[in-house]
């Protein structure tokens, strides 16, 4: 399964400074951050923001098809986990309302804009569930790191530090699906 990369899909691989926002206008704020950074932010965070519904959608499809010897773990592990990709997604939409930009969270847009591949919808094993969820979480993780570099470039430690905060819970999402793959150590020289 071949992930699209934020850049690669969105921008060409432009770097934030480089790139237009497509939605110049911002409502008015207080935020000390000058407006057209504010409006990169909000441009790029909802890129993310795409990213993590999405990410959301491919958690309840897993959770709600699972079947196999492990079901309930992994039934209630995937809601879990679903729960907290929910917290991600509250606090990328409201980091981009903090900045005066619009949310942009609709099913057609996150169908457009996700850079994740798409959850295939007839799985017929937990393990392959396993194997489908790890791979969107470890997509999703790696945008959102994306995500920090790019906010870094902007000159925005609060929207980097939140991309961080959810990259680490991410991480450990993924460490927990996984280790229902992992059965021996490989040598990685």
């Amino acid at each position: 399964m071949t992930t699209k990369t934020a850049a690669s899909t969105r921008t060409g691989g432009a770097t934030p400074s480089e790139r237009t926002p497509a939605n110049t206008k911002l409502y008015r704020t207080k935020n000390d951050l000058p407006p057209a950074t504010r409006a990169q932010v909000a441009d790029l965070l909802n890129q993310r923001l795409a990213d993590c519904i999405d990410l959301q959608t491919q958690c309840k499809q897993a959770h709600w098809n699972l079947k196999g010897a492990n079901f309930i773990a992994l039934h209630k592990l995937f809601d879990e986990i679903n729960d907290s990709v929910e917290d991600y997604v509250d606090l990328i939409a409201e980091r981009i309302a903090q900045l005066g930009g619009i949310a942009e969270g609709t099913a057609r847009v996150v169908a457009e804009r996700s850079a994740l591949d798409v959850y295939p919808l007839v799985l017929e094993t937990s393990d392959e569930h396993v194997d489908a969820l790890s791979t969107a979480i470890a997509a999703f993780a790696r945008t959102a790191r994306l995500g920090i570099d790019e906010m870094d470039e902007l000159e925005d430690a609060v929207s980097s530090d939140i991309l961080t905060e959810i990259t680490r819970g991410v991480d450990q999402w993924l460490w927990f699906v996984e280790a229902h793959q992992q059965g021996e150590r490989v040598d990685i020289s």
